[in-house]
């Protein structure tokens, strides 16, 4: 079954309405040397078909509950997650909830979705294409890397009775193109530069193109603060901040020291944020070898943040991720390649959850500063843009990139 076989398992319908070519302009492009997802593409996918997302240094999705923002960045985490190396079961563990709702099966009973992207970088744009099988059993049926026009790696189930799909890719030497079988569990393109040796320039190419679109995957994180497990003491351990910023006050404790000029910046945004004064953020040590976090008000008064509002601790929490960079956060960061050449990709579900109008507003601006300079980017969800930064909305704000789902 191919890319193009698969798309036939679901009925022709109506397309979504999102789904037009380029429904929101062109996609914006990424610092050349830098490697960044500029669009994701969910051909079939829970409730999209056929749509095209563009996706700049800092991009919004908005619409109301139902409209498939949270689809959209489980799309974008699933293919980063297949970028790093994970197996297929690990980033699908109800694949069946991601087929498209009226898919009917095809004879051999098998139902599937497909996903993609395109990564902008020192190769120009390299697009990404996955083709899973969700019924009757798990696996990538299908895959496409192609840069320029160029189709540099293909591949395909041959054989239902086997865990492999038979791969092809570009070579340019002796034989046009190699073929070899490679697992149906994982994306042939994160597996390419464990197989190649770059002989011909042709493999070379496959090679950049390949390393081009896993640097881009690798660098996203996903992040979702959960105020609940944010109000505890937190043991000291490697200060790396985790997904639900659970050992936020262990982050705060190591960062203090390592950049006191973007703490200032840490500390003005939560002067912004929070409820009465902030002097300072700070983090103190407790007798049973925990951390705990407080605000310093400035008179004397020291507030513990377990006696914040649910609000003011996802606010600070998304602001210490937009501020602090990769060497804090857990993320799969690609050791060869030089930090000052990754961006990491912060993907926030409900960045508004929980959030007032001034809250968002100040967390979105902080977001576009962070992001101008190009070593974050940001692709987050918010339940309505107009709400977020008042009467202009999103569009107002100079660098973000919307997509209004609004049915």
């Amino acid at each position: 079954m191919t890319l193009s076989s698969l798309a036939a398992e679901a009925p022709a319908r109506a397309a979504s309405p999102h789904a037009q070519p380029e429904p929101y302009g062109a996609p914006a492009a990424s610092p050349p040397d830098r490697p960044g997802a500029t669009e994701l593409r969910l051909a079939a996918f829970a409730a999209h078909r056929r749509a095209r997302f563009p996706l700049g240094p800092l991009t919004v999705f908005a619409g109301p509950s139902g409209s498939g923002k949270s689809t959209v960045l489980r799309a974008y985490e699933a293919l980063a997650r297949l970028g790093g190396g994970a197996e297929l079961g690990e980033v699908f563990p109800d694949p069946v909830a991601c087929v498209p709702e009226r898919a009917r099966p095809d004879a051999q009973h098998r139902r599937g979705f497909r996903i993609g992207c395109t990564a902008d970088g020192p190769l120009g744009p390299v697009r990404l294409d996955v083709a899973v099988q969700a019924e009757p059993e798990l696996r990538i049926v299908g895959e496409r890397l192609s840069a320029g026009g160029l189709t540099l790696l293909e591949t395909a189930l041959r054989d239902p009775g086997r865990p492999v799909v038979q791969a092809a890719w570009h070579t340019a030497g002796s034989s046009a193109v190699t073929r070899a079988p490679l697992p149906d569990d994982r994306l042939g393109t994160a597996l390419l530069p464990l197989r190649l040796a770059g002989r011909t320039e042709g493999e070379r190419q496959v090679l950049a193109a390949a390393e081009q679109m896993v640097v881009a995957l690798r660098s996203v994180y996903a992040c979702d603060p959960s105020p609940r497990r944010m109000r505890a003491a937190t043991p000291l351990g490697a200060g790396r901040l985790l997904r639900g910023c659970d050992n936020l006050a262990d982050v705060l404790w190591r960062t203090r020291s390592e950049c006191g000029h973007r703490y200032a910046h840490l500390v003005a945004a939560v002067r912004a944020g929070c409820a009465g004064p902030v002097a300072d953020v700070l983090a103190e040590r407790l007798g049973d070898g925990t951390v705990r976090a407080l605000l310093d008000r400035g008179d004397g008064v020291r507030t513990h943040l377990g006696l914040l509002g649910d609000g003011e601790l996802r606010y600070l929490a998304l602001a210490l991720v937009l501020l602090t960079g990769p060497g804090v956060l857990e993320v799969d960061a690609v050791g060869e390649v030089p930090a000052a050449l990754q961006t990491l990709t912060v993907l926030a579900d409900g960045l508004d959850r929980g959030l007032d109008v001034r809250q968002t507003g100040e967390l979105v601006r902080l977001a576009a500063r962070m992001c101008e300079r190009g070593h974050i980017r940001l692709v987050g969800a918010v339940s309505d843009a107009v709400r977020v930064c008042g009467a202009d909305g999103l569009d107002g704000v100079e660098g973000v990139t919307v997509v209004d789902l609004t049915p």
